[in-house]
């Protein structure tokens, strides 16, 4: 069988799709490494608001980009919440 030369359109689309990969990659890691430095900022003791505002700012640009669908945004930014809550309370029962 003979291999089939791909179309100009195939090749252009596949390196749209590697820039979107590319992108959307790095804001899922940037979403991830900001919110893992939100709980280290909790855990040091230091104000950790700017970093949390960020965070969901961040997460809602996601969404609203299409890069992650609005429930999992919502779900992201509750289970945040939830955890700054319960660690903002042990460290102030210690």
């Amino acid at each position: 069988m003979a291999v089939k030369k791909k179309r100009p359109s195939v090749l252009k689309r596949q390196r749209q799709e590697q820039t979107k990969k590319m992108r959307n990659r790095a804001i899922k890691s940037r979403i991830k490494t900001l919110a893992k430095r939100v709980k280290k900022l909790i855990l040091d003791g230091k104000d950790y608001t700017p970093v949390l505002k960020t965070t969901i700012k961040q997460i809602d640009m996601a969404a609203s980009k299409g890069v992650i669908h609005k429930n999992t945004a919502a779900r992201k930014k509750s289970r945040l919440i939830k955890t700054v809550h319960k660690l903002t309370t042990d460290i102030k029962q210690v």
